[in-house]
């Protein structure tokens, strides 16, 4: 795989196996990774406007439908405005504000460096059918070269520090994400739908996909979970230019992190059916300023929704 994402830089694309230094406390850690992304920086400033025009790049694909996607395939405006119109755009708790910025980052992340197909574009059917949101943040579908293809259920948090306490959170939604009448129902919904007939041409493949969805089908072998945590960050904030000094020290940091959350998740989720088959991949991004990238966020998505209704 490439060293970037989009012209985001992978600072960390590992098997946690290999930089896990305490391996009594996290077993088994061969079904563990870390992906650590960092946007750069330039005259002195992180890049908010790089930021900015990847959230926007994919918005679209993560809050329409394929057939909404499909109608406006030729115009990019009409797509950003029938995208807010399905946008929380406000959580109800204080420290789940922009959430949906996660999910956007998590399915571009997905899209670039995993080269996944959205399953259930998450956003949209949150809006528009409550019931049918329950479970993950993202679902997708990786295509391997060899014609198989793995099921990736993705979680998403957008954190103003990634200490400790903050963990406990993910986990817990994985957790429960990983419930079979939960998986069943992800499985359910997607062979009801059409999203992937609009995506798979081949026929063959799209069948054995949805065979496999069926309710008498083990899902674990080909289970992925992504669990992006987009967090505010203080050496970031400090930060003036994409270093050596600078890089290593979010890859320290962010192994550091890495060992924290899957040593907290080993103790929350080991005893789940068939664990070690199911593959982890922990994603970290930091930002300089969380308030000012929710605030931008909402701003932009209301001045849309205003023009949809002009």
């Amino acid at each position: 795989m490439s060293n970037k994402i989009w012209n985001f830089d992978i600072l960390v694309d590992d098997c946690f196996v290999n930089f896990n230094t305490k391996k009594q406390e996290i077993n088994p850690d061969h079904n563990d990774r870390l992906l650590s992304v960092a946007n750069g920086f330039e005259d002195g400033s992180w890049r908010y406007r790089q930021f900015k025009e990847f959230v926007f790049s994919n918005i679209a694909e993560t809050a329409l439908s394929a057939q909404e996607r499909e109608k406006l395939i030729d115009n990019d405006y009409g797509r950003l405005i029938e995208a807010a119109k399905h946008l929380r755009l406000v959580d109800k708790e204080q420290n789940g504000k922009g959430s949906e910025i996660a999910e956007i980052i998590l399915y571009g992340i997905m899209k670039n460096h995993y080269k996944a197909l959205s399953a259930i574009p998450k956003i949209f059917y949150k809006q528009n059918d409550n019931d049918n949101a329950k479970g993950s943040d993202s679902v997708h579908i990786v295509i391997d070269p060899n014609g198989g293809f793995q099921l990736w259920l993705g979680e998403a948090k957008f954190y103003n520090s990634l200490e400790d306490a903050r963990l406990y959170e993910p986990i817990n939604s994985v957790e429960q994400m990983l419930r079979k009448p939960i998986m069943k129902k992800e499985c359910g919904i997607m062979t009801n739908l059409n999203e992937l007939d609009k995506q798979i041409e081949n026929q063959t493949l799209l069948k054995k996909i949805k065979e496999c969805f069926d309710e008498n089908t083990s899902i674990d072998e080909i289970l992925h979970i992504p669990i992006l945590l987009l967090h505010e960050c203080q050496i970031t904030a400090s930060t003036t230019e994409m270093s050596d000094e600078y890089k290593n020290s979010i890859i320290s940091f962010h192994r550091d992190r890495a060992h924290s959350f899957f040593k907290k998740q080993i103790n929350k989720l080991s005893s789940v059916h068939k664990y070690s088959e199911i593959n982890f991949h922990l994603i970290l991004f930091p930002v300089p300023d969380k308030t000012k990238i929710v605030n931008w966020f909402i701003s932009q998505a209301k001045n849309l929704k205003n023009d949809a209704d002009e």
